[in-house]
């Protein structure tokens, strides 16, 4: 399924997004604020992780994209990335039977070479066995960049087409990671930081960004509904002027 590209058409939108994407900061912060271990804040952020799904679905959300890894990370501590890769594998093992029962589709996008042949079975084995779902698309970027993206994304159109002397924004877009779903309407970052850190950097040419200082830990149905509420004050314009969208209005 080809989804339209906000810069070459006007998308339609909806009080609820269709598609939130979330930086789930402040993990190890939420920890060491309570003198616990780093690692005690990503797991208690995998909690999280559940009950966000939940909340998307009940409202509507039929694409959840979360930050979990990024191509970056392997810069922290070797013991803190270990954890996170077992609490990754953990996580598969436990969580993908409720997934498909709950019909959530699950994809893991990113360069996953990095990872050992027990988390790619695991991976592979979720993304089958979920496939076929459509109430939510949970998509996990693990060993992800969006510089990164592009690259993989550019390189597999040429080698595709090769000697093509031009190429348009609508060649290169089948090849993105996630060229599956729809650009997000909605991003979050939570843990105080206000930037993207090479997240979905094509996606989020005219997504709505919202920086909230809440731990990931602590993020809950309040919080998510507190940045829907943002979003909806939102003035969507893809490039007109409010006084087109006024007229947009009275015509539907």
């Amino acid at each position: 399924m080809s989804h339209l590209s906000s810069t070459l058409h006007i998308p339609d939108t909806a009080l609820v997004p269709k598609h939130v994407a979330i930086i789930m900061d402040g993990n190890g912060r939420w920890a060491t604020s309570r003198y616990l271990p780093r690692v005690a804040g990503h797991a208690k952020g995998v909690e999280t992780v559940r009950k966000v799904v939940k909340e998307c679905i009940s409202r509507g959300v039929g694409y959840l994209t979360l930050f979990a890894f990024s191509s970056e990370n392997w810069r922290r501590p070797a013991d803190e990335v270990s954890v996170l890769m077992r609490l990754f594998a953990t996580a598969l093992e436990r969580e993908v039977d409720k997934m498909h029962a709950n019909g959530i589709r699950l994809r893991v996008v990113g360069d996953l070479s990095r990872f050992d042949a027990r988390l790619l079975e695991l991976i592979a084995h979720a993304e089958k066995k979920t496939e076929s779902n459509s109430r939510l698309t949970l998509t996990i970027c693990a060993n992800y960049g969006g510089r990164w993206d592009l690259m993989q994304a550019t390189n597999r159109m040429v080698s595709e087409h090769p000697g093509q002397e031009n190429y348009a924004e609508s060649d290169l877009a089948p090849y993105l990671a996630m060229a599956y779903a729809p650009e997000p309407d909605l991003f979050i970052r939570t843990g105080g930081e206000q930037r993207i850190s090479n997240f979905l950097l094509w996606q989020l040419a005219y997504t709505e960004l919202y920086f909230t200082d809440i731990f990931w830990p602590d993020f809950d149905a309040a919080a998510l509904d507190e940045a829907i509420a943002s979003y909806q004050q939102r003035e969507r314009r893809f490039g007109r002027t409010s006084a087109q969208l006024v007229e947009v209005r009275k015509a539907s």
